[in-house]
């Protein structure tokens, strides 16, 4: 099915991510970069770091045919660069995604227990907990308590600690049992290895 026509709707301009040349309505801005002498070198005048005219400043990135972009808009002055602003763009995405590859994602394995939850199946569960804790996720065991098995809280604490206990060697965990409505959970965090 075809899209209505709405012709008196204005279509609304994605934002701009930082102030660039014009759009820099300050009376005076303070300039910071690495390539400050090479741009005094273009422009033929003595530019360091420090607070100038933002007219100035544009008349500066006119001549060197780059940009003046607005780094820091709440700082008074605010912080600009001149710069090449598709190019500032680019490594700005590039070490975002770097920083984005360099961080680990956590997973969190859930095992759910009962208050009569059997030895057997104790057993099975800190396998499965331990082969969780190898690859590197963290693990979160609960007791779930359904109608009147509420009664047997002291119950299933003392089976989530038994579970601590047999994983002792693999993951830490990462307090004491806590009480959540009608759940008893903790979490289990992978031990470092030693390099």
């Amino acid at each position: 099915m075809a899209k209505a026509f709405r012709p008196n709707v204005p279509r609304k301009e994605p934002e701009a991510e930082h102030r660039i040349n014009n759009l820099i309505r300050v009376p005076e801005i303070r300039l910071v970069g690495d390539a400050l002498e090479s741009l005094s070198e273009i422009v033929g005048e003595d530019i360091q770091v420090g607070v100038y005219k933002t007219q100035k400043a544009l008349e500066w990135a006119e001549k060197a045919e780059l940009d003046l972009v607005e780094i820091t808009p709440n700082a008074v002055p605010p912080v600009c660069r001149i710069v090449d602003y598709s190019k500032f763009l680019y490594q700005k995405k590039k070490r975002e995604k770097e920083i984005k590859a360099n961080t680990t994602k956590t997973v969190i394995k859930e095992i759910r227990f009962t208050p009569e939850t059997g030895e057997h199946d104790v057993d099975f569960k800190v396998r499965h907990a331990i082969e969780f804790l190898k690859e590197g996720s963290k693990v979160k065991a609960y007791v779930q308590f359904k109608g009147r098995g509420i009664t047997f809280v002291t119950r299933g604490e003392l089976l989530l600690l038994r579970f601590i206990q047999a994983l002792e060697e693999y993951g830490t965990p990462e307090g004491l049992p806590k009480m959540e409505g009608k759940r008893m959970f903790v979490f289990l965090a992978p031990k470092k290895k030693a390099k």
